[in-house]
């Protein structure tokens, strides 16, 4: 009996990698996933219970950074892939602690890309016996673009203009991952997402806390005048894309996904707060609760990306709207709050 191909998953506890690995195990059955993540406050094992028990997953408790895990891993199971969501990603915290941003998504992304090439490549350009195929995906993020004005879209070759600490750290991730295909000819892809939504997402993020605050009747908080606009794409589309890419993209390259879904934060509050208000009805409206507060520091205004690349050359198309994706999620999250 053959043995299975290995794929190496890292942070595949958080909102998009455990909803890619339930997505991929569906699809694949000849697959075995080894799920490595460090558990930080936005890593949930919990968000893996459907998966737990599948034969073809494994979990491991451990830091991307740490090279001799990483190793042993390899020596392990052999991997042939590995795609990389690993990642710390919330900008406010980036912006009062950037140091963990820097070691996560900079050196834990050299970590794993040079362990792949010492595991796969004999020597620049000549990858190893049976390891011509051997993939590595890294999961980037719009933020690398900077700010948009009101009209125009991301592309791939939109340059890089980082504004937060956060951005930052994925810009270098993303070059560093670029430098191993041009220097080394290792087999890499970069995915660059728009705002992702949908279940699992963790509690800090922009749409889950306006559900949060909405159903326990505390004052919704939007930052400045709610105006920044964002490109919102539902996860379990996001997750199809990753997974076209990592199977039929073209080495070397990025592709963009996005859900040409632009919608302004205040937008969004007040959509929730009338769907809360249709299925969850009280006596005020929800609406009412919405607060203005103080702009984050170097927020950008608008996001928002063409990914006719993605379209075009591999046939994803996000199968959601904002309207319909929006539904889902809230009615995802009322679940989960009436379980606490």
């Amino acid at each position: 009996m053959n043995k299975k191909t290995a794929i190496l998953i890292s942070g595949g506890a958080g909102f998009i990698g455990s909803n890619f690995i339930e997505h991929f195990l569906e699809e694949h059955n000849n697959i075995k996933i080894l799920n490595l993540d460090k558990l930080t406050y936005a890593g949930e094992l919990s968000n893996l219970n459907k998966v737990e028990n599948n034969i073809n997953y494994e979990f491991v408790k451990g830091d991307i950074c740490d090279t001799s895990l990483v190793q042993e891993l390899f020596n392990k199971h052999n991997f042939s892939g590995v795609i990389h969501f690993a990642a710390e990603s919330h900008v406010d915290n980036s912006i009062k602690s950037p140091d963990a941003f820097i070691n996560t998504n900079v050196y834990g992304t050299f970590n794993l890309l040079n362990v792949a090439k010492a595991n796969w490549m004999k020597a620049p350009f000549t990858p190893k016996k049976g390891c011509e195929n051997n993939r590595f995906l890294h999961i980037s993020t719009d933020e690398v673009y900077g700010t948009l004005g009101e009209s125009g879209l991301f592309t791939e070759t939109t340059p890089y203009a980082p504004n937060s600490p956060y951005s930052a750290s994925k810009a270098s991730s993303d070059f560093i991952v670029r430098s191993y295909f041009h220097t080394y000819g290792m087999n890499v892809v970069t995915t660059n997402c728009s705002n992702n939504y949908g279940p699992k997402q963790h509690d800090e993020k922009l749409i889950p806390t306006i559900i949060r605050k909405a159903i326990q009747g505390e004052k919704i908080p939007i930052y400045g005048d709610g105006k920044n606009i964002r490109d919102w794409l539902f996860v379990k589309d996001h997750c199809k894309g990753i997974a076209l890419a990592y199977q039929k993209g073209k080495s070397g390259e990025t592709y963009n996904i996005g859900g040409k879904n632009e919608r302004d934060n205040l937008y969004i509050a007040n959509r929730i707060c009338e769907i809360l208000d249709s299925i969850k009805p009280k006596q005020n409206k929800y609406s009412d609760q919405i607060t203005f507060v103080k702009d984050r520091p170097g927020h950008d205004f608008r996001y928002a990306i063409d990914a006719s690349k993605i379209e075009n050359e591999l046939g994803w198309k996000a199968e959601e709207n904002f309207e319909t994706g929006i539904v889902k999620t809230v009615q995802w999250y009322l679940d989960k709050y009436e379980k606490q």
